[in-house]
Order: C-alpha cells, then sequence, then structure tokens
C-alpha cells in the first residue's frame, strides 16, 4: 500500500528529527494525571502535524498532546489520530522501548495506519507483508494494579515493558501470542495496533466485543484484548 505520509514520518521521525528528539529526552513535565511529556514529545508531534497539513487539506487532528476538539470532523475531513511519543516514561529513562502511533480515518472508515519504534528502526504500516513468530507470551499494560494483573488470562510467560506501540508490534508480528488492556486505553494508544492487527487476521476485540475497524472517539478509555488466532 502506498502511503506517502507514512515514508514522511518514517522518514523524519526515524532519521531526520531522531537525534533532535533523543537530546531532549531530560525536559520532563508533570501533566496533571501524573504521567510525563517531554519537549522530545512536542516536537515528534510538531514534526506530524507538518508533514500531516502538507499532505492534506485541512486534516481534522486528535493528539495525546492536544486538548480534545469538542466539534466533530466533516465527511471529507482525514482524521489523523496521533501518539507522538508513547511510552514516554520508558523515553525519559533512556529506554529504546518508545513508539509513535497514527492512524487515518475518513468518513468514518479507516485508511491506514502505522505503528513505529524510531530508536530500533521498527516499523509497520498498512499493506506490510510480515514473517510472523510463534510465541506463547502473553503481554499485559503496565498500567494494570497488581490485582489486574493476578486476575488477568492465564499463560506461560508474562511481559510488561510500558509501551503499548512496542506491545502491539510484537503481538502483530508474533512474538507475543497476545497483548490486552482490561483497565482501558486512550484511541490514540490503540488505534494504528487494533487497525494493523486486523489486516493481520488477528483476533480483536474491544470492551469485549469483536472489533471491526470502527473510529474510537478520544473522550473515553477502552479495554481491548489482540490474540493469535
Amino acid at each position: 500500500m502506498t502511503f506517502p505520509f507514512f515514508d514522511v514520518i518514517k522518514e523524519s521521525l526515524g532519521q531526520k528529527y531522531l537525534a533532535d528528539i533523543l537530546a531532549l529526552r531530560a525536559t520532563k513535565t508533570q501533566k496533571p494525571d501524573g504521567s510525563y511529556v517531554t519537549q522530545g514529545d512536542l516536537l515528534a508531534q510538531k514534526v506530524i502535524l507538518e508533514a500531516a497539513h502538507e499532505a492534506f487539506v485541512n486534516p481534522f487532528i486528535v493528539s495525546e498532546e492536544i486538548s480534545l476538539n469538542e466539534t466533530e470532523p466533516a465527511p471529507e475531513q482525514m482524521v489523523i489520530v496521533i501518539d507522538p511519543i508513547d511510552g514516554t516514561e520508558n523515553f525519559t529513562s533512556g529506554l529504546m522501548e518508545w513508539g509513535v502511533s497514527i492512524s487515518c480515518y475518513q468518513n468514518g472508515r479507516h485508511v491506514a495506519s502505522l505503528l513505529g519504534l524510531p530508536e530500533m528502526n521498527l516499523w509497520l504500516q498498512s499493506g506490510d507483508t510480515l514473517t510472523r513468530h510463534q510465541s506463547r507470551i502473553r503481554a499485559l499494560s503496565s498500567s494494570l494494579s497488581k490485582e489486574q494483573i493476578i486476575a488477568s488470562t492465564t499463560g506461560y510467560e508474562y511481559r510488561i515493558i510500558g509501551c503499548c506501540v512496542c506491545n502491539m508490534l510484537n503481538v502483530i508480528r508474533g512474538s507475543f501470542f497476545s497483548f490486552e488492556n482490561p483497565k482501558g486505553a486512550q484511541s490514540w494508544d490503540i488505534l494504528a495496533g487494533l487497525n494493523l492487527a486486523l489486516e493481520q487476521n488477528l483476533n480483536v476485540t474491544v470492551e469485549g466485543k469483536t472489533y471491526a475497524g470502527e473510529y474510537l472517539s478520544a473522550h473515553q478509555k477502552y479495554r481491548f484484548k489482540i490474540e493469535q488466532r
């Protein structure tokens, strides 16, 4: 699938601006919910937004680092859902497991999605073909409490990485058997991964129901699970 917008993002965040973003790891400030945002998050967002406005006419932007827009997009608008740096706690701690998530919708339908781990130079976008691994590892969200972890599905081994993009990529590649968050995550955290998992024929549920690619509002959190067939 040809989607030039994503080529620009991969070149910009994976090469052109990567060193600048990494240099901003220590510039953390605390948001009202206690999580961190860094100047690296904001630079990554700036790069993505500039590319979006270059590629599309008047795109409707939904991003973790932008106040939620109460208006609804026009049907013809390209809706771009962005998490400029997913796993900011990892990013500011010097870990490589942080990522970028972008999902595009138009007329309420999914157009294309991109997941990337820029520091690892690992990217996955709509239309890519994969060599799938076979794993029995189950991944869990780092946002879970001890009680939620204990109550989660049983398996042979577990991983808690602290980056939804990394978990999504690994379950889609078959390096994890499943990935779930029974507590809930925002649409910018999960839309790209859910749709790429569907494209690779994985089982995907949101709020206990089969997910079919529909747009998810940014005004609530969603419990989800992705699992190999």
